[in-house]
């Protein structure tokens, strides 16, 4: 069996990342495509199992593997609250012949892209507009207005980081940037 390939996927939070990214794995099962599974040192949520959504370890474990650098990538986002990628399940899912996809942050898809270079697709996906991502997110209803704020600041520095993907998707029509996204990962498995 041949081994697989990465796709990175990162996008400012609104920019319709997570949606692109599970049409691709569910309407294109040719593409064999598959989701990275994170490390986290947070509990298990509701019906979440190990193995399956994450690998849950104790904060200890996590830096203790951070020493071993057993990560591809990690960050703690909260006091003691871990995410990161092991670089060992990675091989063994390229092993299996999967193309591993990351839905990850710009910093990880930057460290990602760097640590496999030619044998990874980076794409940033963008919303036209920091304005219409601000719409975006007002429309979603789920976050107070301070958080909003707080992502469309955090979207605006991401933003500079597009330069350093190999391609940008400007999600401003939605079929168009699934069409888009699936030609480019065609694109770059069948190269």
């Amino acid at each position: 069996m041949c081994k697989g390939n990465l796709i990175i996927v990162s996008a400012p939070s609104g920019s319709g990342k997570s949606t692109i990214v599970n049409w691709l794995m569910q309407e294109h099962p040719e593409l064999r495509l598959a989701f990275s599974i994170s490390c986290t040192s947070r509990q298990p949520r509701g019906t979440e199992q190990n193995g399956v959504e994450y690998f849950f370890i104790s904060p200890e474990e996590f830096r203790q593997r951070i020493e071993r650098d057993e990560f591809l990538e990690y960050e703690e986002v909260y006091e003691n609250r871990f995410y990161g990628t092991l670089k060992e399940q990675v091989e063994r899912q390229l092993a299996n012949g999967q193309n591993v996809v990351f839905d990850v942050d710009v910093k990880g898809g930057v460290n990602i892209k760097k640590y496999y270079g030619d044998r990874a697709l980076s794409i940033f996906i963008q919303p036209p507009s920091v304005e219409e991502l601000r719409r975006r997110l007002e429309g979603r209803q789920t976050d107070s207005p301070e958080a909003i704020n707080e992502r469309v600041a955090k979207a605006e520095y991401e933003l500079t980081f597009a330069p350093l993907f190999d391609r940008i998707l400007v999600n401003d029509d939605l079929d168009v940037a699934k069409q888009e996204a699936l030609d480019m990962v065609s694109n770059f498995l069948n190269r």
